[in-house]
């Protein structure tokens, strides 16, 4: 029993599965913060253009 239990707590294969999922999380975080900033530039951009356009 005493075996089994030291196995566990030495046994570091979920370690790696819960490393890639907060690699996943940081990098997906990363991506909506992009995203969000390159929006609001795009937005302006065309904010810009549809104030310079004639109206008919």
């Amino acid at each position: 029993m005493i075996n089994r239990i030291k196995q566990f707590i030495t046994d570091e294969r979920g370690a790696s599965a819960v490393e890639y999922g907060l690699l996943v999380a940081l990098i997906a975080a990363v991506i909506v913060a992009i995203v969000a900033s390159v929006g609001t530039k795009v937005k302006l951009g065309f904010d810009k253009v549809d104030k310079e356009l004639p109206t008919g």
